[in-house]
């Protein structure tokens, strides 16, 4: 399945992955509002293919394609080292991105 990567501005090293669409912006606005919250402004940065076999950096493909075919969308989390970054911006904002 061919599809696309959007970077996502809400959160470092989150990334939304779509079912490819030659027209960006129509695909986008079939996102729902809490998506769109979630992952902030998107900006596309890959088109690939993804099968069963193919071998992605953080995730499993085939998650991936069970996702796109099942929800429509599949949002790579960040891993726990930027979440927990994040948590500590809580306790000391001097510690910034």
């Amino acid at each position: 399945m061919k599809c696309s990567v959007f970077r996502c501005s809400r959160k470092e090293e989150m990334y939304l992955y779509l079912p490819f669409q030659e027209d960006d912006t129509e695909l986008i606005k079939t996102l729902s509002d809490d998506l769109l919250k979630l992952t902030g402004h998107l900006e596309k940065v890959l088109e690939l293919e993804i099968t069963e076999g193919r071998k992605l950096a953080r995730v499993k493909a085939k998650d991936v394609l069970y996702a796109l075919q099942d929800k429509g969308y599949y949002l790579q989390i960040p891993p726990n080292a930027v979440l927990i970054k994040d948590a500590s911006m809580l306790h000391n904002p001097s510690d910034s991105f």
